[in-house]
């Protein structure tokens, strides 16, 4: 029987760079503020994350991935959540997966951001493969947090900045057919509104759809993904809803990057963390979500 621990444990299997606020950088800062700690399953060490920076130094760790997490099995480690993110290869992917299958349980969650591109297009470091391992990764999750990019990509759809919400809500289904129980799509672009962004998520469990918007903000900072991910998670951990939990998330990504839009330094640091994650302490003070029909 799995015990009830005093702080909730998440093994989080991402990348880890040296400088700028992306994957490890930001996931470990926003669970430990959330009471959760984090277990990270490095896949590689850079000096630097990607986004903006050039000659970075980077150290791929696939060929140590796997005796870390026989490690793990062999001291009988429980989580209450597996998180993987940004995956470098197919491999990896392969590797990702096997872990899913030695530490999912009855009574913890798997989630998985399908990291592979943004703004219609893949990552340079992705390929059509990678997008195809990336499906049945997907397929393991109970919840995947792929952007609007991503999730054309994982459902062989053309990127329309154009779609209708009833299309979306087609998107939404056809990606929890391939298996997670949730399905929460970010970046959604809204046609009616370019000063708006949503959040839009499917409970497949309850047959509900759930939107939060928000101010489009015209600046881009890399990581707010995996800090979005990361409150997300850390909420549901902490026993809230799908719909207040999205809202936590949005809410704190608009604050991050409203208190660090006014300051003239380079973006590609990602946003100012440190000022804002004492709001991930506090109560959501309001509630925009809406229930979707």
């Amino acid at each position: 029987m799995y015990k009830v621990n005093p702080v909730k444990k998440v093994a989080a299997i991402h990348d880890l760079s040296g400088f700028g606020r992306a994957s490890l950088t930001a996931i470990i800062p926003v669970l430990s503020s959330m009471g959760v700690q984090v277990c990270p399953i490095p896949t590689a060490i850079l000096s630097t994350h990607t986004g903006g920076f050039s000659d970075f130094t980077y150290v791929d760790l696939t060929d140590t991935m796997e005796d870390y997490i026989k490690h793990w099995e062999k001291l009988e480690l429980e989580f209450d959540c597996i998180y993987s993110g940004f995956l470098g290869s197919v491999r990896q992917i392969e590797i990702v997966s096997n872990a899913i299958d030695i530490f999912s349980t009855e009574s913890n969650f798997i989630v998985v951001d399908p990291v592979m591109g943004d703004d219609g297009n893949l990552y340079a470091t992705m390929s059509l493969e990678m997008v195809e391992s990336m499906k049945k990764l997907v397929s393991k999750a109970d919840i995947i947090t792929p952007n609007f990019t991503e999730a054309a990509y994982l459902l062989n759809k053309p990127y329309n900045l154009e779609i209708e919400e009833e299309e979306i809500k087609i998107w939404l289904r056809e990606l929890s057919s391939m298996g997670p129980k949730i399905v929460v799509l970010t970046s959604v672009p809204q046609s009616e509104s370019e000063k708006l962004t949503s959040v839009i998520a499917y409970n497949k469990e309850n047959d509900v759809f759930w939107k939060v918007s928000c101010t489009y903000i015209p600046a881009s900072y890399p990581g707010t993904g995996d800090a979005f991910a990361s409150v997300v998670i850390g909420s549901l951990l902490q026993g809230d809803s799908l719909p207040i939990s999205l809202e936590r998330g949005v809410q704190f990504i608009t604050t991050a990057i409203k208190a660090s839009y006014g300051f003239d330094y380079p973006k590609r640091e990602g946003v100012l963390l440190e000022r804002v994650l004492d709001s991930l302490k506090m109560p959501v003070m309001s509630s925009s979500y809406e229930l979707m029909k």
